[in-house]
């Protein structure tokens, strides 16, 4: 995310809209309990962790990519949880805004899997990565830019604080690795947050202790192995597809 515009546009072009989030303070926003400032204090960890990625040797990039991943999926999964379906029934044209950041999702989903299948310093990674670091930029600027100024616009600042406590408290038990098959809409991706979230903290916990030399490496790797695969299984259960939008869905293997 760039650094706010110290001059922002006053509006996103759309009567009763708001401006930008970038150039709005947190009393604006609504206080620190309100959903537009927590999405906000995410975008900036986000902003600060793509420059950490940016300038990490090919050797320090696996830990920066777990960190960036557990703040990145847990984020969007409370967004397609709870943020957009308000924003479909509020907006009258809020199916088409949110299908676009959903597209965008699920880019990044099929993104970082593709880097997980690719070693550090490999001539094949750094181009999924430049691509990771545009998707998540311009994804940030839809939020920030259109979709979030716009339910600004029609909540007022309690609703804006009870969605902050709902989104807080989904993000803080959400998946934290990509799931490029589940859907990206209710029934799917709340049927699949219970056994995924379960095997995706047990795998960065394992991952931790391989990155820090706690423990015997081969038994270590092979639960890592063996999560990475319980995982894959369960994204494919059928339950876990319904709500999908058809542009948005993975092609099974």
């Amino acid at each position: 995310m760039s650094a706010p515009d110290p001059h922002p546009t006053p509006t996103d072009g759309r009567p009763g809209s708001s401006p930008s989030l970038a150039g709005q303070d947190e009393r604006r926003l609504g206080g620190t309990l309100s959903v537009l400032v927590r999405q906000k204090r995410d975008h900036v960890e986000l902003d600060r962790l793509l420059h950490e990625l940016g300038s990490a040797a090919p050797n320090a990039q696996d830990d920066v990519l777990r960190r960036l991943y557990r703040l990145v999926f847990s984020h969007a999964f409370a967004e397609e949880a709870v943020l957009w379906p308000v924003i479909r029934r509020v907006l009258p044209d809020g199916e088409a805004l949110t299908l676009q950041v959903e597209r965008e999702h699920q880019e990044v989903n099929e993104i970082v899997t593709e880097i997980e299948a690719t070693a550090a310093g490999s001539a094949e990674r750094q181009p999924l990565l430049d691509r990771l670091v545009a998707v998540l930029r311009e994804d940030v600027r839809d939020e920030e830019d259109e979709l979030l100024p716009r339910l600004q616009a029609r909540l007022d600042v309690h609703r804006l604080r009870a969605l902050g406590l709902a989104w807080e408290t989904v993000r803080r038990t959400a998946p934290t690795r990509a799931h490029p098959v589940v859907a990206r809409r209710p029934p799917g991706n709340v049927l699949a947050a219970v056994p995924l979230t379960v095997i995706d903290r047990l795998r960065d916990r394992v991952d931790r202790h391989i990155q820090h030399g706690r423990g015997p490496a081969p038994r270590l790797h092979d639960a890592s192995r063996l999560l990475t695969r319980a995982a894959h299984a369960v994204e494919h259960a059928p339950l876990l597809r319904r709500g999908e939008d058809p542009s948005t869905a993975a092609e099974r293997p």
